[in-house]
């Protein structure tokens, strides 16, 4: 699931601490670079994105295929995903946690070979992937969560009640100048940030 890395549509709170066109800078380049790590590998990657229009956007790959996410909120569109996707597990992963590496997502979709759900819990208390086996049904664990929240993952586990989950790495993603500072290392190219009085890394 991806925003189109454009002012005013991404990282708000970042851009809030470093400004809005470091904040973009850091957007286009951590989507790039995700979708190098992980989009061409033995599982089939589909990007969907919001706002819908965006679809049209110059900004992704060639090759990858578009999808909108359409209306609601974020529990909601990602139910459409699980609903509308063709058969076999899905996961979904979003584009701001900068240490999203491939073995992740192996390691998510052997655990759904023996579960009914796996996340990547995320350090504020949310999660920073999902997936569903989505056999013998397609399960409804979204609803009622409070999204934004130290209770999203909670929340989602409490909808799960008897079913069999699995945890991956915990992982940050990226909202404010610190969550920036403590990531910079990972960055595969220089991103600068003056605004946040932090130097240029590699």
């Amino acid at each position: 699931m991806a925003k189109v890395p454009v002012a005013g549509r991404v990282k708000t709170r970042l851009a809030a601490d470093i400004g809005v066109a470091a904040a973009v800078r850091f957007a286009r380049h951590c989507t790039a670079a995700l979708l190098a790590r992980v989009a061409y590998a033995p599982w089939q990657m589909t990007i969907a994105v919001t706002p819908d229009s965006a679809t049209h956007s110059r900004n992704w790959p060639h090759g990858l295929p578009l999808k909108p996410q359409r209306n609601g909120d974020l529990g909601a569109r990602m139910q459409r995903i699980f609903d509308s996707t063709g058969p076999g597990p899905v996961v979904i992963i979003g584009t701001d946690v900068p240490q999203i590496a491939r073995a992740h997502l192996f390691r998510a979709f052997r655990l759904l070979g023996r579960h009914d759900a796996v996340f990547g819990p995320a350090t504020d208390g949310g999660y920073w992937l999902v997936g569903l086996k989505r056999r013998p049904l397609v399960l409804r664990p979204f609803h009622g969560v409070r999204w934004s929240s130290p209770h999203a993952l909670a929340d989602t586990l409490a909808n799960l009640d008897g079913r069999s989950v699995a945890h991956i790495d915990t992982l940050s993603d990226v909202d404010t100048a610190a969550d920036f500072a403590r990531c910079a290392a990972v960055f595969g190219r220089r991103v600068r940030c003056p605004a946040a009085g932090l130097p240029a890394v590699k």
